[in-house]
C-alpha cells in the first residue's frame, strides 16, 4: 500500500495520515464490508455504488453488498458513496455543493471510508479516483483496460478534498466521445456522450461557428443582405460574417437564440460564435467600433455581451460563449466580457513543439492569453494538438502537452478543449494521447513523462521502452531544428531527415521484437507503426534518392508497393476513419497506389548516366489542385507509365506541381525539363505554361510559355527549363492556358533532372 499512497502524495490528491493505519476492505478474497448508498440515492451515486462494486469484485473475487443507509449490518466495515447522513456527519458538516466543480473527498474516519463529492459527478469521480489511484485499475480505452489481481486489498489512511481547476475538460479524439470511458478519466466536454446517470456532460445549444446556424444566408439574406458583411463595398454572405452593428439583425439573432434554447433544456451553454474562415464586415459603423477598440474582437465582443444580457433574464444559466479566434483573438482595448459570457481562446496558429510558454514563435498568443486572463471572468481555451492536414504521420508534441495545460491554468482558464484526430482510429498513438491528456486536464501537477511512461507500460508491455526511446528520437529531432510545427503539417520533411527515420525506424523494430510472442500486444505496436509507415511512403522517392546520393543507409521498405498494401491493409483493419479532416482513408489508400504503380522506362537523356546523377518524378509523385475539377490522373499509352495528368484548359491554375525536395540536397544545381503535351483545335498560340517558383524569394527562376505549334499531338515533347540551384522552397509548376475552344487539355507526363 505504500506505493499507492506515494502515488495520491505526488498527484496532490492525498493527506496520508500514517502508514500504519491502513482500512482492510477485503482479506483472501473475504469481507464483511458493504457499500452504502443515502436513503434516496441519485442516479448518479447508485453507477457510482455499483462501479465501485464490479472493479473491487474483479479486483479481489469479493463482491460487496450495496445497502441503503438504516440498512448497515451493526458493526459491518463501510465504504459510504454519495451524501448519506452518515458521510455528511464524519465529514463534520462540509457542504459538498460548496466545493469546486467535480470536485472531490476521499476521507478515512473509524471503520468507514467516505467517497463523496459536488453533484452531479463528483461522487462517481471519487469512486474512479479511488479505484484508479488506490485500488490500481486503469483505463486505457473504451474497451481495454486493467485490473489488478489482489485478493487482499488494504487502503491508506484518506482524507482529500479536491476540485480540478478545470471544470470543463474535452479531450477530442475519436476513441474518447463513448460515454462511460469519459466518465472513467473525467472528462465532460460537449461531445463526450455520457449519460445521466453517469454524471452527464456541458451540453451547448449550437457548437462554435454559429452565426450561420443562427441566421442562415438563404433564409435571410436577400431581404436583409445589411444583416451580413460588408466586403470591399458589397453585402455580401459567401465567406463572410455578420455585420455585428446591425441592430435589427441583434435582435432577430436574439429571437432564434432564445428559440433554441428552449428546444434545448438541458444546455448550459449557448455559442454565438464567429464562422470558421475570414470576411468580417467593413462598414463604416463595424470599422469605427474596431477602430475605438483597437482590435477586430471589439466589435464581437460588444455584441455578445449585448446579446448575452436578454439571454440571461430568461435562461439566467445559460452561458453565452464566443470565439477569440484568428483575427478575433486579440483582446479589445475598451469592452470586457459580461459575467455570464465565455470568451473561447484558440491557439491555432501557434507552433506545438515549443511550450506556449517559451520562444519567439508564440509570443503573440502569450501577449493575447495574459490580455484575455485579466479581463474575462471566464476563459476557455481551444487547443490543437493534431495535424488536421494529415493525421496519420508522427506529431512530435508530447513534451509541450503537460507544460501548456499548466500555463493555461495559470492563466486562470476554467475550460480548455483539447482538439485532437477526432476523425481518425488511426492517428499517431491518439489512444495515449487521450488518456495522457484527460489526467493532465483533471490535475495539471501531474508529469506528463511518467504518465506516457506508465500508459505504454501498461498497454504495450515489453515493448514500452523501446516505444519512448522512439518517441524521444521524434521529440529530439523536431527540437533540433526548432520546427515551427503548426497543426498543418502536409509532412514531416521540416523535421525528420533520412537518418531520423533510420534510428526510428530501428527503435521500432526493437518494439515489435520485444512483442513478438503476444498477438494482442502485437497488434497494438503493429497499428501504432502507422504513423513512421506513412513517413516513410510520403517521402519515398526523395529519401531513397538521397540515400543512393550519399552512399547511406535505407531502412525504409524494400518493396514499396507491398509496404503500401500493408499500410492500408493495417489501417482499414483497424477502422481507420478519416486520414486528415473531413476526408475519408480510402482517399488516400487509393492516393497512394498511384504512387507506387511501376515505373516507365528513363528519359533517353538518361539512359546512360549513373543513376545517381539524375532524377525522375512520374506523374504520381505530382501535387494536384482540386482534383477532379483543375487537375487528374488518367490512362495515357502515351505516357512513359501509361499515366499522366490531365488539366482541362478552361483555366490557368498551377493546377499541377512537384515541390523540389530538400532530401536531394539544398542548392544542388539540376538542368530541369518537363515533358508535357497538350490537345488542341487550334494550330497556333499559347497552349501552357510552366516554371520554377522560389517561395522564400517569392518569384519564379524559370518561366516558359509554350505554344500550341511545340507540344500539339499525341507525342510527348521534353521542354527544357534551364539550369538552377534548387532549395527546397522551390517548387515545379504547370498550368493550363484557359483556351477551352483552342486548347481542350493539357497532359505531364514527368518532370526530370539532370545533375550538373
Amino acid at each position: 500500500m505504500r506505493r499507492f499512497a506515494a502515488v495520491l502524495a505526488i498527484l496532490g490528491l492525498l493527506t496520508v495520515r500514517g502508514f500504519g493505519e491502513e482500512f482492510v476492505l477485503i482479506e483472501n478474497g473475504r469481507s464483511d464490508c458493504v457499500i452504502v448508498l443515502p436513503a434516496e440515492p441519485s442516479p448518479v451515486e447508485t453507477t457510482a455504488a455499483g462501479e465501485l462494486q464490479k472493479h473491487l469484485q474483479e479486483v479481489t473475487g469479493a463482491k460487496l453488498e450495496i445497502v441503503n443507509e438504516g440498512k448497515v449490518p451493526a458493526g459491518a466495515r463501510r465504504i459510504l458513496v454519495g451524501a448519506s447522513a452518515e458521510a455528511r456527519k464524519l465529514l463534520g458538516g462540509l457542504d459538498l455543493q460548496s466545493l469546486g466543480h467535480d470536485g472531490i473527498v476521499m476521507k478515512t474516519a473509524g471503520n468507514a471510508i467516505v467517497l463523496a463529492g459536488r453533484a452531479p459527478r463528483g461522487t462517481l469521480y471519487a469512486v474512479y479516483t479511488f479505484l484508479e489511484d488506490v485500488v490500481g485499475c486503469r483505463w486505457w480505452t473504451a474497451t481495454e483496460s486493467f485490473a489488478p489481481k489482489r485478493p487482499t486489498l488494504k487502503a491508506p489512511a484518506l482524507d482529500t478534498v479536491y476540485a480540478p481547476p478545470l471544470r470543463y475538460r474535452e479531450s477530442f479524439y475519436r476513441g474518447a466521445f463513448e460515454g462511460v470511458f469519459s466518465a472513467r478519466i473525467k472528462c465532460n466536454g460537449a461531445h463526450n456522450n455520457v449519460a445521466p446517470e453517469y454524471g452527464g456532460h456541458h451540453r451547448f445549444a449550437g457548437f462554435v461557428h454559429t452565426f450561420y446556424p443562427l441566421l442562415p444566408p438563404e433564409k435571410y439574406f436577400a431581404e436583409h443582405p445589411d444583416w451580413y458583411s460588408e466586403i470591399d463595398g458589397k453585402r455580401t454572405h459567401e465567406h463572410a460574417q455578420l455585420c455585428l452593428t446591425n441592430e435589427a439583425m441583434r435582435q432577430e439573432l436574439v429571437r432564434n437564440a432564445l428559440e433554441l434554447l428552449r428546444k434545448t433544456p438541458e444546455a448550459g451553454l449557448v455559442s454565438v460564435s464567429q464562422n470558421d474562415w475570414h470576411g468580417r464586415c467593413q462598414c463604416a459603423a463595424c470599422r469605427t467600433v474596431e477602430e475605438e477598440e483597437g482590435a477586430a474582437s471589439g466589435p464581437l465582443l460588444r455584441f455578445v455581451n449585448a446579446v448575452a444580457e436578454p439571454i440571461e433574464k430568461e435562461f439566467p444559466d445559460v452561458l453565452v460563449e464566443t470565439l477569440a479566434y484568428q483575427y478575433t483573438r486579440q483582446p479589445p482595448k475598451k469592452v470586457k466580457p459580461r459575467h455570464n459570457v465565455i470568451i473561447r481562446l484558440c491557439s491555432i496558429e501557434c507552433s506545438f513543439s515549443q511550450p506556449l510558454s517559451e520562444g519567439p514563435q508564440n509570443e503573440p498568443f502569450r501577449k493575447d492569453i495574459e490580455a484575455w486572463c485579466e479581463v474575462a471572468p471566464q476563459l476557455f481555451v481551444w487547443d490543437y494538438v493534431t495535424n488536421f492536414s494529415n493525421y496519420i504521420l508522427p506529431h512530435p508534441n508530447l513534451r509541450v502537452l503537460g507544460p501548456n495545460v499548466r500555463y493555461f491554468v495559470d492563466h486562470k482558464v476554467v475550460g480548455l478543449f483539447e482538439q485532437g484526430d477526432y476523425g481518425s482510429n488511426v492517428g499517431d498513438f491518439v489512444r495515449m494521447r487521450a488518456w495522457v491528456l484527460a489526467h493532465l486536464m483533471w490535475n495539471p501537477k501531474q508529469d506528463e513523462r511518467k504518465l506516457i511512461r506508465e500508459f505504454l507500460e501498461g498497454y504495450y508491455g515489453a515493448a514500452a521502452p523501446h516505444l519512448l526511446g522512439y518517441l524521444d528520437g521524434l521529440q529530439d529531432a523536431a527540437q533540433r531544428k526548432d520546427v515551427y510545427l503548426r497543426c498543418f503539417m502536409q509532412d514531416t520533411g521540416e523535421w525528420l531527415d533520412l537518418e531520423d527515420l533510420n534510428q526510428a525506424t530501428r527503435r521500432y523494430r526493437q518494439a515489435e521484437a520485444a512483442v513478438a510472442g503476444d498477438a494482442t500486444l502485437s497488434a497494438r505496436v503493429r497499428r501504432e507503426r502507422l504513423a513512421l509507415d506513412h513517413a516513410w511512403l510520403q517521402r519515398y522517392f526523395a529519401l531513397k534518392r538521397k540515400a543512393v546520393a550519399d552512399k547511406t543507409e535505407f531502412l525504409g521498405p524494400a518493396d514499396p508497393a507491398a509496404a503500401c498494401e500493408d499500410f492500408i491493409r493495417v489501417a482499414e483493419a483497424n477502422d481507420a476513419g478519416q486520414y486528415r479532416e473531413g476526408q475519408a482513408f480510402s482517399d488516400l489508400a487509393e492516393r497512394l497506389r498511384r504512387r507506387f504503380r511501376p515505373a516507365g522506362p528513363p528519359p533517353d537523356a538518361c539512359k546512360d548516366l549513373p543513376t545517381d546523377a539524375w532524377i525522375d518524378v512520374q506523374d504520381n509523385e505530382f501535387n494536384l489542385a482540386r482534383p477532379g475539377h483543375w487537375a487528374d490522373t488518367v490512362a495515357d499509352p502515351a505516357a512513359s507509365d501509361k499515366f499522366a495528368v490531365r488539366m482541362p484548359g478552361d483555366h490557368y491554375e498551377w493546377a499541377t506541381s512537384w515541390p523540389y525536395s530538400g532530401d536531394l540536397g539544398d542548392e544542388t544545381t539540376w538542368r530541369c525539363h518537363v515533358v508535357a503535351r497538350c490537345e488542341a483545335s487550334a494550330t497556333a498560340g499559347p497552349a501552357m505554361t510552366m516554371g520554377i517558383y522560389d517561395y522564400a524569394a517569392k518569384r519564379n527562376v524559370a518561366s516558359r510559355q509554350v505554344s500550341v505549334e511545340e507540344s500539339a499531338g499525341e507525342a510527348y515533347r521534353v521542354f527544357d527549363l534551364g539550369s538552377h540551384k534548387m532549395t527546397k522552397e522551390m517548387s515545379f509548376w504547370v498550368a493550363p492556358p484557359r483556351r477551352p475552344e483552342e486548347v481542350k487539355a493539357v497532359f505531364v507526363d514527368r518532370i526530370f533532372l539532370i545533375r550538373e
